[in-house]
């Protein structure tokens, strides 16, 4: 039996008849019959509202006759939509969550009481992907939404930046073991640098990750983490590259941009995931994830992340060990207010880093020098332990107060300790020999961080207003004790190249009686920073405007104390103290700026300008602090979203300038320089496609030419071959930045073959190019180009086996043919690439 509910409804186009069908239709939106629905695309901005005004405000823009009258839509609100979309997609995010389910019949929208439904993420209607959530996983290698760069719900095609989403699928086809092997394809970035001298993690050695040629930073959940171990991919959804400024709204970062990484958290359906994983270097690893309801309603959500795993490294003496959990509770209070609570726990005795570097003969310089094998450890394997301990708790509060004002808040306590009793690389003493010093380090960073804000959509005359506005803190303790042995001489330890392994036990005692000479430091770092910040984003018809703004406070409190002892021959302890000045608070308004247009067909041109801001909280030789680093972008793009396909292809050209930008002081050399004005040019293209169910893939070019633009820097050249400089010091204004690949290429797919051939079997297959680097600041000499390949496959056993349903199996290569490179070296060492890592596992899922 169907009823029809007529009534009348008065809007710019006239007056409309309105069809509702209270009799239940099962499924999605389907197609409008007669002319194709799916071909014509509208633009959409209709805020959150009752659902009568937001299917007024769809006919006005479609001229469908459209319902919405009756017990159906009694009280019943709409989320509203904005983009350009079919007006099928429109439908199903008007009505996501109502309870309603839209089906178009010719020019009339007949509406029914939807079945009950189950969430499984992203729905895919007729080709198209619905809403997704802008932390969430993605779909396939797409991500159509994002909250990185704006902190507001917004499709990516309406962003005037560059910004990249790793998606979960493209994390489990790779399999990487940290965000440094995640970043590996995207576009802008050179990931591994350092080489095994790096684990990924945010707390050390940022310079492993370089963005547009810039140090980046890395953000969990949109907050700002000094973790020692951030980053674990198994308790990651997504991973974001936003390439460019984003001071605006995360305050102090380089204008390379920054790395955004999202958490798992409690999910609408359950999840049972176990999986078992080994691989070379005697990896062993095992998972879990599980989420579901705690209540019948489904209103208290759990999830709980689990890993453990242990394995050897490429080199000897370094081992990779670690167990984590990651539980989280997600509790619906209300249809308008939801809070989640998360907390970590990771205990990484050993990170797998390498803190040995390697001389340039051996590894750069191969010509009359025996190669150094990779798995060469060139230290003390009796003085090399390095882990650490990392706990976090996190909450995320949102409460939506009308259609027109969220409230949202972010809070993150991190507490991470990292111990390391290793070696200090100290140089090369002759061909066959190098130098160490050994020293024991305790670093402590405590972080308490919290984001508060306020946003909502508004409609002023004909220009719709998606605003935000709010405030973020961070207070950041760090602590650092350290002694370093010299009572082997300043020059340290000798360590045969070819024949290493020295067994030496340092001495750290002040004691009158003990034979020993050296230092013990300690370093402490107290930093506050708060911000307000605000942000628009008007829409006019298919015109859209970005306005935001930034105003930072920052403060540092700095002190060290350096205390020198020489006891041998019973001699008394002698002293002497260093303390560092603190730099002066300082302050930075930042703001950004851009223009798009969306049209019709997918396309989207963009302009945008944007501004940065980084204290800086070190001192050159003198003990002066340096200016802050302040930079700015000019960047221009275009964007198309293939219509009705998950085909996202970009391209943009940037010019970035940053004054006061800090190198090492090359006459003080345990010091920085300011080497004035660093200008980073160049442009990067990118394709993420599901071009069918079985045939996934990524590419990306990436040109970035970095160099001194206004310096009054000189340097002599250096020759690798003989290791030392020559000549007349020459400035190094228009010279290349060391350490950054001019360009970069990268290509990925994954496909799963059909049921007539191999049923349930799939490979993937890709391939990196990774451009030379220089090893100095004045193009001494070229760290030469390299290219890699990585390759895998899986096999789903449910599809030939129905008792097998939910078991698959995995096998990932990289660096497939063992290629022996350095990722980068300076004039004084070098950093060795990863070589063939091999990895395989068994999920279950059910």
């Amino acid at each position: 039996m169907r009823l029809l509910l007529t009534t009348t409804l008065c809007g710019a186009s006239g007056f409309t008849s309105v069809v509702a069908n209270a009799q239940g239709i099962r499924g999605s939106v389907a197609s409008r019959s007669g002319a194709a629905s799916e071909a014509r695309r509208f633009s959409f901005a209709i805020p959150a509202q009752s659902v009568d005004g937001a299917l007024a405000a769809f006919s006005r823009v479609t001229h469908f006759q459209t319902v919405a009258a009756g017990e159906l839509t009694r009280n019943v609100r709409s989320p509203g939509v904005s983009g350009i979309m079919a007006p099928d997609v429109a439908l199903n995010r008007l009505l996501m969550g109502t309870g309603l389910a839209p089906r178009i019949s010719g020019d009339t929208v007949i509406l029914s009481k939807a079945s009950a439904t189950i969430t499984l993420g992203p729905v895919r209607v007729g080709g198209i992907i619905a809403h997704q959530d802008p932390t969430g996983p993605g779909v396939g290698y797409v991500a159509a939404n994002t909250m990185a760069g704006t902190k507001t719900d917004t499709p990516i095609t309406e962003i005037p930046n560059s910004i990249y989403v790793i998606t979960k699928q493209q994390m489990m086809d790779q399999q990487p073991q940290s965000v440094q092997d995640a970043l590996k394809y995207t576009p802008g970035i050179y990931s591994g640098a350092m080489g095994t001298a790096n684990a990924g993690s945010a707390g050390r050695n940022v310079n492993a990750f370089r963005q547009r040629g810039f140090s980046t930073t890395q953000f969990v959940d949109g907050l700002l983490t000094y973790s020692q171990s951030a980053g674990e991919p198994t308790f990651l959804e997504r991973i974001e590259a936003v390439n460019g400024p984003a001071s605006v709204m995360y305050g102090k970062l380089t204008p390379g941009g920054m790395i955004g990484e999202s958490l798992k958290k409690p999910t609408e359906t359950s999840i049972h995931n176990v999986s078992l994983g080994f691989g070379n270097w005697g990896r062993y690893e095992a998972t879990f994830d599980f989420s579901g309801k705690i209540t019948k309603s489904g209103n208290v959500r759990y999830r709980i992340a689990a890993i453990g795993v242990t394995q050897g490294t490429q080199t000897d003496h370094i081992s990779y060990h670690r167990v984590g959990v990651l539980p989280s509770l997600t509790w619906d209070i209300d249809k308008n207010t939801a809070l989640t609570l998360i907390g970590s726990y990771m205990y990484s005795p050993g990170d797998g880093t390498n803190s040995s570097y390697y001389p340039l003969h051996g590894t750069l310089i191969a010509d009359g020098y025996r190669r150094i094998a990779r798995h060469t450890y060139l230290g003390m394997p009796n003085w090399n332990t390095q882990g650490e301990r990392d706990a976090m708790f996190e909450y995320q509060f949102h409460h939506k107060f009308n259609q027109y004002i969220n409230f949202s808040q972010v809070f993150r306590y991190e507490n991470s300790k990292y111990n390391a009793k290793n070696i200090y690389y100290n140089g090369i003493g002759d061909p066959n020999t190098v130098y160490v010093q050994p020293n024991w380090w305790i670093e402590t960073h405590k972080t308490v961080a919290l984001d508060t804000r306020l946003d909502g959509k508004i409609t002023t005359g004909p220009f719709h207003h998606t605003w935000v506005v709010g405030s973020d803190f961070q207070q950041y303790h760090y602590t650092l004790p350290w002694w370093i042995d010299y009572t082997q001489g300043t020059s340290g330890v000798p360590v045969s190249i070819y024949n290493p392994n020295p067994i030496y036990t340092p001495c750290y005692s002040t004691a009158a009686s003990a034979h020993c000479v050296g230092s013990r430091s300690f370093a402490r770092s107290d930093y506050f920073q708060e911000g307000v910040y605000f942000q628009d984003q008007i829409k006019w018809q298919k015109l859209s405007i970005l306005l935001g703004g930034r105003q930072d406070w920052v403060n540092y409190k700095t002190y060290s104390r350096t205390t020198n002892f020489s006891n041998a021959g019973n001699k008394s302890v002698s002293m002497a103290s260093n303390f560092s000045k603190s730099p002066e608070p300082q302050s930075a308004f930042t703001w950004r700026a851009g223009i798009i247009y969306n049209f019709d067909f997918g396309l989207t041109p963009y302009f945008s300008y944007g501004t940065s801001f980084v204290p800086q909280n070190s001192t050159n030789w003198q003990g002066q602090p340096f200016a802050p680093l302040t930079g700015r972008q000019l960047e221009a793009g275009l964007k198309y979203k293939v219509p009705d396909k998950d085909i996202l292809l970009t391209a943009a050209a940037f010019r970035i300038d940053e004054d006061h930008y800090l190198i090492q002081d090359m006459v003080h050399t345990n010091f920085s320089a300011d080497a004035g004005r660093v200008r980073s040019q160049g442009f990067e293209v990118s394709a993420n496609a599901n071009i069918t169910k079985d045939l996934r893939l990524i590419a990306s070019y990436s040109y970035t030419d970095v160099r001194y633009a206004t310096t009054n820097r000189k340097a002599r050249r250096f020759n690798p071959y003989t290791g030392a400089s020559y000549g007349a010091a020459i400035s190094q204004s228009g010279m290349s930045v060391p350490y950054v690949p001019r360009n970069m290429v990268s290509g990925f797919f994954d496909y799963t073959f059909p049921k007539n051939i191999l049923d349930g079997f799939g490979v993937n297959w890709g391939a990196r190019y990774v451009g030379f680097t220089y090893i100095d600041s004045v193009e001494s000499f070229k760290s030469p180009a390299y290219v890699l390949f990585d390759v895998g496959a899986h096999y789903d056993f449910g599809r030939a086996i129905s008792s097998l349903k939910g078991l698959k199996a995995q096998l990932a290569i990289s660096n497939l043919t063992n290629k022996y490179y350095t990722a980068s070296c300076g004039t004084n060492q070098c950093y060795l690439g990863q070589g063939r890592r091999v990895y395989g596992n068994l999920t279950y899922s059910w």
